[in-house]
């Protein structure tokens, strides 16, 4: 099934002429013998927020990979706000990966420095805001994460959800327009796993931030998404809005793996 995201109410501006914030167009990506995408297409437009779901080895976070340009694909295209991230110069790619943040599985917060200057780092030296206008960016997040207190604390002074907090909280200091999330709540005790997810709840419901999120936390996809992709063996079997996908798939393989999760 074409994996065409929901368009019925995003915004128009800052993505491609019919759009769409983020396209792939035939993207295939191989780590030695092993497609792990396989001539992928799908598109996402502004302020939507989509989730990837389905089993590991799937694809899903080599395309959150891709877009943060940790990767490299083999064949095809990939869009961002009308920018090609692939095939282009690297300049080219510094310039379209500006409109993404991405929050990780593990944090990777720099452990020798405050949590100020873990947010004010990136927006200072790739933004080019002024050490003030950062530092004031950063402590209204820190306040919107709930942790305005450990604006001087160091990473290892913290608990895994609110280190998680303070990756949140960097992601946002660069004003992304899209936002990655890969299974950011998988290194966290169970007793810290919803408070990092209402935090997201809450930036899903009051910024226009656009969202591609891979998870197995099945309620939150299901709070959160405007359309849900299925993938297997590297391509999308299955696409829609969460209550047809969580309630009624279609797909015997969606079904099988919603089975096994819920």
């Amino acid at each position: 099934m074409p994996a065409d995201t929901a368009t019925d109410t995003a915004p128009e501006t800052g993505g491609t002429p019919n759009g769409e914030l983020i396209r792939f167009d035939n993207v295939t990506k191989r780590f030695g013998d092993n497609t792990v995408l396989d001539d992928l297409c799908f598109s996402v437009k502004p302020g939507k927020h989509v989730t990837l779901i389905g089993p590991s080895g799937s694809g899903k976070t080599t395309i959150l990979r891709l877009l943060m340009t940790l990767e490299s694909p083999e064949e095809g295209t990939i869009t961002v706000a009308g920018r090609k991230l692939f095939p282009a110069a690297e300049k080219e790619r510094r310039e379209a990966r500006k409109k993404i943040g991405m929050v990780f599985q593990q944090f990777n917060l720099f452990p020798n420095m405050t949590v100020l200057r873990n947010i004010t780092e990136a927006p200072v030296r790739v933004l080019g805001l002024s050490k003030e206008e950062a530092e004031a960016r950063a402590r209204e997040l820190l306040e919107l994460v709930g942790l305005s207190e450990k604006a001087d604390a160091k990473p290892g002074q913290l608990s895994g959800g609110q280190q998680q907090r303070v990756a949140i909280a960097r992601a946002l200091a660069m004003r992304p327009q899209v936002l990655l999330l890969d299974e950011v709540t998988s290194a966290l005790d169970p007793e810290l796993v919803a408070g990092v997810l209402d935090l997201l709840r809450d930036i899903a419901r009051t910024t226009d931030i656009t969202m591609v999120c891979v998870t197995h936390e099945m309620g939150f996809a299901r709070d959160i998404s405007d359309e849900v992709l299925m993938f297997d063996g590297g391509k999308v079997i299955e696409s829609g809005p969460p209550e047809k996908i969580f309630s009624d798939p279609e797909q015997a393989r969606t079904r099988e793996f919603l089975g096994a999760v819920l």
